[in-house]
């Protein structure tokens, strides 16, 4: 039994490992560290067999978990690093350290589980998004700020006063645009990202002649999903169904 834990730039998700089946998934915000609300979800936990992490969320919470598992279960957590071919996948990056550890389990998941051309969007703090050919080829990707980083970057950045923004996934196909400040920023941020994952799905069909599959994962993943294109599939767990490939 093992205890997966995937610590994101914001947000700490973990699940237990059991018998090749992926438990039920805890999340918490890490604020560079472990939370309260973590340590008491974890006091009436039993001692795993073993502890994988993916970190991409810095060295403060890494080490903060590793003096917790030690002084909890005596356990050193190991931490799962990309690697430029495995598990069906062949990273496109030149230097593979260099593609974050959470895009390379994403990968790792959908050549396993989603057979095929896939294009996943991971929607968090940034949103990035990696193209698998069906052949396990790693295209390449892109990386944009997440929805609140570009909302928070916009508002420094200019003399628009501090607003309430909305998300405005409702708004209709063929009127998509606001009629206020505050709508306008909030349909533009998510929409950006859509339109971009909708641009890519079509590039990746026009160049590999299959039909692909656009996966959506990461904690703004369900505020992306309806402004996609129709056939999108949210899985939340994407990353830790990888690092459980791994465990």
């Amino acid at each position: 039994m093992d205890l997966l834990v995937d610590i994101g730039n914001t947000s700490l998700r973990w699940a237990w490992h059991v018998d090749g089946r992926l438990g039920e998934v805890g999340s918490v915000r890490h604020f560079g560290g472990l939370p309260i609300d973590l340590l008491a979800a974890w006091e009436a936990m039993e001692r795993p067999a073993r502890i994988l992490v993916a970190n991409v969320g810095g060295e403060a919470v890494a080490a903060a978990l590793g003096r917790v598992c030690e002084g909890r279960w005596g356990l050193v957590p190991g931490f799962v690093r990309t690697e430029a071919e495995a598990f069906g996948v062949r990273i496109a990056y030149a230097e593979p350290a260099r593609l974050g550890v959470d895009r390379w389990l994403a990968l790792v998941a959908a050549r396993r589980h989603f057979p095929g051309d896939v294009l996943i969007v991971d929607a968090g703090t940034a949103i990035t998004f990696d193209l698998l050919a069906a052949d396990g080829r790693h295209l390449g990707g892109l990386i944009l700020p997440g929805v609140e980083a570009m909302r928070d970057t916009l508002l420094r950045g200019t003399q628009i006063p501090r607003l309430e923004v909305p998300d405005r996934v409702d708004a209709p196909v063929d009127r998509p645009w606001a009629e206020d400040t505050a709508g306008a920023i909030g349909a533009a941020t998510i929409q950006a990202p859509a339109a971009l994952a909708e641009r890519l799905q079509r590039t990746l069909a026009e160049r590999t002649g299959g039909a692909p599959r656009l996966l959506v994962t990461g904690g703004d993943g369900a505020r992306l999903l309806p402004a996609l294109p129709a056939g999108a599939e949210l899985v939340a767990d994407l990353v830790l169904r990888g690092l459980a490939l791994v465990s």
